[in-house]
């Protein structure tokens, strides 16, 4: 089915239940976009709270991205919509533990949630986004292997390195693609991921990540850049 840009600006947000997904879902309703986020259990979240206080502008769907069958399941549930921005908030932690007492479990769980599937989403879904959209995911600071002098967060680290490589990639097969392709560094923020002492708060640091969505829009190639703007080295 052909999708078509409209003047009504709208985001599909996979990863919306909590902390920056949530955050980002807000922002883009506040500033009068029509939103479609996703949770990934069946429980009540806060998103479920937000779309009850956002007239109508707000949908909240259900995918675990984990699971390829429930992100086509989503696919068929919006297909025929154009959405301006598909973003994807995903990422978990083993903590700060060196990568030899890791687990092979928790090193594939890590590197499963934070570098395959995002990806997979992009793939599964980008044909919802038209060539003026923009295509981003959450990356990280810690995902650039120049920045790497004080090691830590090894599988983390590693996994956000993982995800800028598949972008890469997936950049480099579609080369002739107008459309815009962000990896987005939200900085440190304090979020459970980021803990009490990160010195950026999540109101601190969305409004910047969004901004930057927008100065990028339209403008197409793939970008590994920060909150303010700022490119990143890979």
């Amino acid at each position: 089915m052909t999708i078509h840009a409209t003047d009504r600006k709208s985001a599909l947000i996979i990863g919306a239940s909590r902390g920056l997904g949530l955050a980002m879902a807000a922002e883009y309703v506040s500033r009068e976009w029509w939103v479609t986020a996703t949770v990934r259990g069946d429980g009540r979240t806060a998103l479920h709270d937000l779309a009850d206080s956002a007239d109508g502008r707000l949908t909240v769907e259900k995918v675990d991205i984990t699971a390829p069958e429930e992100v086509a399941a989503l696919h068929a549930r919006v297909a025929g919509r154009a959405f301006d921005l598909l973003f994807v908030n995903a990422a978990i932690s083993n903590g700060d533990v060196p990568v030899a007492d890791v687990s092979t479990e928790t090193f594939n769980r890590v590197m499963v949630t934070n570098a395959l599937s995002p990806v997979r989403v992009v793939e599964a879904l980008q044909d919802l986004v038209p060539p003026t959209g923009t295509i981003g995911i959450m990356s990280s600071r810690q995902g650039s292997i120049t920045l790497n002098d004080r090691a830590g967060y090894e599988v983390y680290r590693a996994s956000k390195s993982a995800l800028n490589q598949l972008m890469r990639s997936f950049a480099a097969r579609h080369g002739r693609d107008p459309r815009t392709l962000l990896l987005l560094s939200p900085g440190w923020v304090q979020t459970e991921l980021g803990g009490p002492a990160a010195p950026l708060t999540i109101g601190e640091s969305i409004p910047g990540i969004v901004d930057t969505i927008e100065k990028h829009a339209g403008k197409g190639g793939l970008h590994f850049v920060d909150h303010r703007n700022q490119t990143l080295p890979w």
